[in-house]
């Protein structure tokens, strides 16, 4: 067994597994594992920088998660950074503050190593043993963030892999903010204007991704997960009910139509809901139901399991 701590920092959240890992019997035993709300990526796609206030949010999440590292005593801490903080002209910025902080360098990794690190966390239980027998390979593994979507393809490992630049904060940020602030709800028009640059993307990743080969959907990250949530109007966050559900392509048009529809307030209302998803939700749902829609996916199958779990595997091998 090792004793290792992931971190996971994305352009809308920063996460960390502490985990103990047996790399014989390929088993991972979650010790803590903990999301907090930063909004690293806000206003990247616009200005090119990490805003100040963006940064002191994530430092401040990374302090709270070293007293967790420190308390567990984790032998190795991985810390790897997405979408936002690889476009960002001031990145280094970031790296010096997560380095005093946590004395790790993050790793600003590539679209294809996140999409890797995202098929390894999701499929892992999946591809033996009396878990997986009810799902067929290939695999597609869709993750999606909060500034890009990772696409794999894969059955026992990765055959092709593709990040592309859409997110539910990216597309939040570029189709439904109007003089600074999120409308309430969307116009039509605005909607259509979103879907088109999703269905532009989607044909970017199955230039290089076999989407529509895969016989099972497999959903990461919070958009997805928050779907799951309320298709099944679970009264509150439930990670055991969510982890491996399975929703169907109709039920996700329906959570979709009704999140782009609603207003702020309706959207807080929902007890499932994260406070920072509320404004972004409604583009992550759509993003999920156009990549259905593409691959003729009938549902998709939901894990809790993902990038922070492919870090940790990582780390202990």
């Amino acid at each position: 067994m090792t004793r290792v701590a992931a971190v996971d920092c994305g352009t809308n959240s920063i996460r960390l597994l502490v985990a103990d890992v047996d790399p014989a019997t390929g088993e991972l035993t979650d010790l803590e594992r903990r999301m907090t709300i930063v909004r690293l990526g806000q206003g990247v796609d616009r200005t090119g920088r990490l805003a100040p206030e963006a940064l002191e949010r994530t430092f401040a999440a990374c302090r709270e998660y070293a007293a967790v590292i420190e308390k567990h005593g984790a032998e190795r801490v991985r810390f790897v950074a997405t979408s936002a903080s690889r476009d960002a002209e001031n990145r280094e910025e970031f790296v010096r503050g997560v380095v005093d902080i946590l004395g790790v360098e993050p790793e600003v990794i590539s679209g294809d190593q996140e999409a890797e690190f995202s098929f390894t966390g999701a499929t892992k239980e999946l591809t033996g043993g009396t878990g997986g027998a009810g799902f067929a390979k290939p695999y597609l593994v869709v993750d999606i963030g909060g500034g890009s979507t990772e696409f794999v393809v894969g059955g026992d490992r990765v055959s092709a892999a593709r990040s592309v630049d859409i997110g539910c904060v990216r597309m939040t940020e570029r189709h439904l903010v109007v003089d600074g602030a999120v409308t309430d709800p969307p116009t039509e028009e605005r909607i259509r204007a979103m879907r088109a640059d999703i269905e532009a993307a989607l044909d970017l990743a199955e230039q290089a991704v076999p989407l529509r080969e895969a016989r099972t959907l497999v959903g990461l990250a919070g958009s997805v997960t928050t779907v799951s949530a309320i298709a099944q109007d679970l009264p509150a966050y439930d990670s055991e009910a969510i982890h491996h559900s399975r929703v169907t392509r109709d039920r996700v048009r329906e959570v979709t139509e009704r999140l782009l529809r609603s207003t702020h307030a309706e959207r807080a209302a929902i007890g499932s809901l994260h406070p920072g998803r509320v404004d972004v939700i409604g583009a992550g749902a759509l993003v999920l139901l156009a990549i259905m829609e593409r691959v003729d996916a009938q549902e998709v199958v939901v894990s809790e399991h993902d990038i922070l779990d492919g870090i940790a595997w990582s780390v202990a091998g």
